[in-house]
């Protein structure tokens, strides 16, 4: 069966990666003879440029009827005046989907490990997935006022909407090594109070996983220290975005971590956690294995493609282990390059029987 996915290339690098992205679905895709139906919309910086909406209805309607969503980066200078920015609209698609679980996994490969700016046999040990509640919370919250003398953010959380990212998070662990992390700030924060309470509740319908608190700084300073400590760490929106971009240091580089995010019964959004960087937009310098993971996630988690996506991950290792480095990762292979190797790497695999796993 033809699966439909709606592609969001948007800002900076955005068209880049996601061509990376697209050209690897294509080859796995002619490798295992599978069937994807592409839709193209605008979305970000560029629908703005457009649209004059960083989220049109025709792009949302796309969003809406795919049975997958991929999405590059958006924003940059250019917007950040605009009466609706970039990141509005990516709030508004969140919450239009109901995109409430945004899951980050962080990994070290043997062949990222001797790239990570920490000791070697620290990064490798970094097994663990962030679970993100990305619809609620500071970001979200009203009232939010400024002046030219101060400044208000709320920071808004309902029960029920702990508790739906807080089973997402046990639901996980049970497919994994059963052990949940909770991330708050409860020795001062009211939400981070009712989030202890309600992680405690929620635990006790999964007593075959363990359930840990931990306050945020405490977290941080162990996500770098002693990664292995963590197998499912669930927190809120704004701790879950510092810490995941934190634990992106592990294997090295923020083009290195993909996400995909999660409603109830909807199509799921697929991303890197990284920016549009417009610094190096246009010039084929972007990593873009950030993208090309967001895929293999798409594989797995929408369409149960898990053979599919773990061919394409053996190559990415390949390749990194055979010294073809983008320039975050020390090296000087052209995003155009890398991904061309990921893809007669591919070739290779499936010629030489390597990639039946």
């Amino acid at each position: 069966m033809t699966k439909k996915i709606t592609v969001l290339a948007g800002d900076g690098i955005g068209p880049e990666i996601m061509a990376a992205g697209l050209a690897v679905l294509q080859t796995i895709s002619e490798l295992d003879q599978l069937s994807f139906e592409i839709t193209t919309a605008d979305f970000g910086g560029i629908a703005i440029d457009h649209f004059v909406d960083p989220l049109p209805p025709a792009t949302l309607s796309a969003c809406q009827t795919a049975d997958a969503i991929l999405l590059a980066a958006i924003g940059g200078p250019n917007w950040e005046q605009a009466k609706r920015t970039p990141e509005m609209g990516l709030l508004a698609l969140r919450q239009a989907l109901q995109l409430f679980a945004n899951l980050r996994p962080i990994k070290v490969t043997p062949a990222l490990s001797k790239l990570s700016p920490l000791k070697a046999e620290i990064a490798e040990k970094a097994d663990f997935i962030v679970v993100r509640e990305l619809t609620s919370g500071i970001y979200f919250g009203t009232p939010r006022e400024r002046t030219e003398t101060s400044a208000l953010d709320t920071n808004t959380y309902q029960a029920d909407e702990i508790k739906r990212i807080l089973k997402k998070a046990f639901e996980i662990a049970r497919t994994r090594k059963k052990k949940v992390t909770s991330v708050d700030k409860a020795n001062v924060l009211a939400t981070s109070k009712l989030w202890r309470q309600l992680a405690e509740e929620v635990a006790e319908d999964y007593p075959d996983c363990t359930l840990q608190h931990q306050y945020v700084d405490s977290a941080a300073m162990k996500i770098i220290a002693q990664p292995e400590e963590f197998d499912v760490i669930v927190t809120e929106n704004l701790f879950g975005d510092i810490l995941s971009d934190e634990a992106s240091v592990l294997p090295g580089s923020l083009g290195l971590l993909a996400s995909g995010s999660h409603s109830i019964n909807g199509p799921s959004l697929y991303e890197p956690i990284h920016g549009s960087a417009p610094d190096i937009a246009g010039t084929d310098t972007a990593n873009p294995l950030s993208m090309i993971y967001s895929v293999t996630m798409m594989l797995k988690e929408s369409f149960g493609l898990i053979t599919s996506a773990e061919k394409i991950e053996q190559a990415c290792d390949e390749v990194l282990g055979n010294g073809v480095l983008t320039k975050d990762l020390g090296g000087t292979a052209k995003t155009t390059e890398f991904t061309a190797a990921v893809i007669k790497q591919l070739k290779e695999d499936e010629a030489d029987g390597k990639n039946i796993i």
